[in-house]
């Protein structure tokens, strides 16, 4: 019996000391807590507008290499000299001549022989 009534202390004891830990604990959570600063929000890092790529340097079109083969000539070009020299077939030379010659560029002197203005 009195072994029965020591392990009641005890538990009596225990049980207590556990009801002030908890009433310490519901004393704290009910306290407001005072505000945290909140951290300054992040901004993104600012883009940096991408980087404009020089345009690559273009090709000489077919109808400069053929105005400066004319431009060259003191007393104009024939057909088939131009063929030679710009290696150009006779499609795309006629077709650039005529551009040519709407442009004001080069003028025909006599059939087949082209000069510039």
């Amino acid at each position: 019996m009195q072994k029965l009534q020591s392990q009641l202390k005890t538990i009596s004891k225990s049980l207590a000391t556990l009801s002030k830990q908890v009433e310490r604990l519901s004393k704290q959570a009910s306290k407001p807590k005072p505000a945290k600063k909140a951290a300054a929000a992040r901004k993104p890092a600012a883009r940096r507008p991408a980087a404009r790529k020089a345009a690559p340097a273009k090709g000489k079109t077919v109808l400069d290499s053929v105005l400066s083969v004319i431009k060259r000539s003191k007393k104009g070009v024939t057909v088939a000299q131009l063929k030679q020299k710009t290696k150009l077939d006779a499609r795309q030379l006629s077709n650039a001549l005529y551009k040519l010659s709407k442009k004001g560029q080069v003028y025909a002197k006599s059939r087949g022989l082209y000069v510039k203005k």
